[in-house]
């Protein structure tokens, strides 16, 4: 799997900050006719009503020969070594499995197995709830039923950053000590007790079945009152951008994908979980700051990087991160990464404000991103693939971002 270089990204982001006008003309990719499967219970007429669960997908089959890759698909990207492996298992997925693979669920706390087999979903995040009383022979257990379950193997991921938020050492069935906060650790020993620190972690995700852990933050905070600041590094954007290098390259050497966030960079904007946060800061704060650890990160490898709820005004005014094109777009063509774009959950508050009736995952999908990291799989799927049947959603978005997908998990070794 490919590392990225960006030593030139930083230059040009602060030349782009003086001309952000140009960014409201950032499109799409190119559309295409989809060359797969019939888009069976999307694109026909005659499909069937959708169901609160999804339907059960028609088999992935090896691919038996070469098919082209759509020219505006190919790039040097960190999973392009796959490209052509992943482009062959796309063409052989119903239009119910794409969709499916788009989505990382909460585990179904009953039936999981059963979930599995009928919604074959792209992976799960797991909560604390999850490891709570477990032995790692439990959970080990519980993580190879599910993955025996899954037609297209699954991703297993969870936050475990350190400090307040893990899942995982917080049971002491499952490790001697809870992972300390990233500001502990860097005045407890500097980036060396970091990349430590980061193997451990990998080693114990690894360990028990997981293959993507949804760190670590990349936020600037140096203000202890921010919302935020706990988490991160407290440190400024060139020490942020250190840290995120060590964690990220401590994560490759065991084989666990890393996820970046929150981006474009949390700030000192409120609690997203209750409500909407409005970031005003100019274009060149995020330049000449909040950028430098995503672009470290990129370079170091990371393989996704989850989106903020945040509405940066300056990016695309009165729309959240995580559900505007703009913002991706910025991600994409000016930061330059090629992996996964996530969604910070669609359950959180600042989303449901935001979106009112409308469907979040459509949204979502329509803004860019590759997975949607949610809560209620049931009606997420029926969204999109209502909004695939009538046309809201171009197909080659699905296709293009699970073409992505494919590309992340052969790459990793998830699947074969």
């Amino acid at each position: 799997m490919k590392k990225r270089s960006t030593k030139n990204c930083i230059p040009v982001l602060v030349i782009a900050a003086a001309v952000a006008v140009l960014f409201s003309s950032c499109g799409g990719t190119p559309g295409r006719e989809p060359t797969g499967l019939p888009v069976t219970g999307a694109g026909t007429p005659e499909s069937p009503a959708v169901t609160s669960a999804a339907p059960s997908p028609t088999p992935a089959a090896t691919p038996s020969e070469k098919v082209p890759i759509p020219e505006s698909w190919r790039d040097d990207g960190i999973f392009s070594d796959y490209y052509e492996r992943a482009y062959g298992i796309l063409e052989t997925m119903s239009a119910e499995e794409k969709i499916g693979q788009m989505l990382l669920a909460r585990r179904p706390q009953a039936n999981a197995q059963e979930f599995i087999q009928s919604a074959q979903p792209g992976g799960f995040v797991l909560f604390e709830p999850d490891f709570r009383g477990r032995t790692a022979d439990d959970v080990i257990t519980m993580l190879d039923a599910m993955q025996d379950a899954a037609r297209i193997p699954l991703i297993i991921a969870t936050d475990e950053e350190g400090g307040s938020v893990v899942r995982i050492s917080r049971n002491p069935f499952l490790s001697d000590h809870i992972f300390r906060s990233p500001q502990r650790l860097f005045a407890a020993g500097g980036f060396g007790a970091v990349h430590e620190d980061a193997l451990a972690k990998a080693a114990l995700l690894k360990k028990l079945g997981l293959n993507l852990n949804l760190a670590p933050v990349a936020d600037v905070s140096t203000r202890p009152g921010d919302f935020i600041y706990p988490r991160t590094l407290g440190q400024p954007a060139a020490e942020t951008g250190d840290y995120v290098a060590a964690v990220v390259t401590a994560m490759g050497e065991m084989n666990m994908s890393s996820a970046l966030k929150h981006f474009p960079g949390y700030g000192s904007n409120s609690d997203t979980h209750t409500g909407i946060a409005v970031d005003d800061r100019p274009y060149s704060a995020f330049a000449g700051g909040d950028f430098i650890p995503f672009l470290r990160g990129i370079e170091a490898g990371a393989e996704c990087i989850l989106m903020s709820h945040n509405i940066v005004q300056c990016m695309d005014a009165g729309v959240p991160a995580s559900l505007s094109p703009k913002v991706h777009a910025i991600l994409r063509n000016e930061l330059g990464f090629t992996g996964i774009i996530l969604t910070d959950d669609l359950g959180m508050g600042a989303v449901k404000k935001y979106a009112a009736n409308e469907a979040p995952s459509v949204l979502a999908v329509l803004a860019g991103n590759d997975m949607l990291v949610l809560s209620d799989f049931e009606s997420a799927y029926a969204s999109i693939r209502e909004a695939v049947r009538s046309g809201v959603i171009p197909m080659e978005m699905i296709d293009r971002a699970v073409f992505r997908i494919l590309s992340w998990k052969l790459a990793r070794g998830i699947m074969m």
